[in-house]
């Protein structure tokens, strides 16, 4: 009889403790990435600001030095031909229909046509700064980003931890593990999503650092051609 009773004790026990484990392991589930990004406060704000603000850039900038880099492989040849035949009119509009970098490039040059050569090269080399310029705007912020974003978080780390320990100070000699977790899970949070976003702002700005510098060697091979276009043998009228 009393080792019944011990066994439907046991039994109760035992269910108890596994109706509590499942129940801890259901709340631990329920914790969604937006709560717990809540428990680093309000510097997390800061950092999705600056996320979002990076995305834009990054992809911005993406859609541009792409687009930039489509341009048909034998347009120079065909600037070329038009020259040498002195289809001035033609070669413009094929520049105007390229729309990139590299036709505005020859076009400057086009347009120029019948001044001394280093005119035409500086004018030519003027416009190649305005467009690297242009392909680089925004990127100054986006390692601005990338360095920050860690700092932030840092900052958030600082910030917790001294939450924690001011914690610690009033609670006297009845300190107890709940009066740490906001300044914990401040500090903790707040790191990750700095580094987070640091890293990827970080691999986003070499990767479009790396992109405009294989459009400027384009750039300044499509400058080379042209300048060398010049000096050879053309025509004596312009009219198409």
């Amino acid at each position: 009889m009393l080792f019944n009773i011990l066994q439907s004790l046991a039994s109760e026990q035992l269910a108890s403790n596994l109706d509590a484990v499942q129940h801890t392991i259901q709340h631990e589930e329920s914790i969604s990435l937006i709560d717990m990004a809540s428990k680093g406060g309000w510097l997390m704000l800061v950092l999705l600001l600056l996320s979002i603000v990076a995305v834009y850039i990054f992809g911005q900038k993406w859609w541009m030095i792409h687009k930039a880099s489509q341009i048909d492989k034998h347009f120079m040849q065909d600037i070329r031909d038009y020259i040498h035949d002195n289809k001035i009119k033609s070669a413009l509009a094929l520049c105007d229909k390229s729309d990139s970098p590299i036709a505005r490039l020859v076009e400057k040059g086009i347009v120029r046509i019948g001044r001394p050569l280093t005119d035409i090269q500086t004018s030519v080399e003027n416009m190649g700064n305005a467009e690297i310029a242009r392909l680089e705007r925004g990127l100054p912020l986006l390692a601005t980003i990338a360095g920050g974003a860690p700092m932030i978080g840092f900052l958030g780390t600082v910030i917790g931890m001294v939450q924690a320990f001011f914690n610690m100070s009033n609670a006297g000699n009845n300190i107890d593990i709940t009066l740490l977790s906001s300044g914990i899970y401040t500090a903790m949070i707040t790191t990750v999503g700095g580094l987070i976003v640091g890293i990827v702002a970080y691999f986003g700005y070499n990767y479009l650092t790396s992109n405009i510098s294989d459009l400027i060697f384009k750039m300044e091979s499509a400058t080379i051609d042209f300048m060398d276009l010049l000096h050879e043998p053309q025509g004596k009228s312009k009219e198409d």
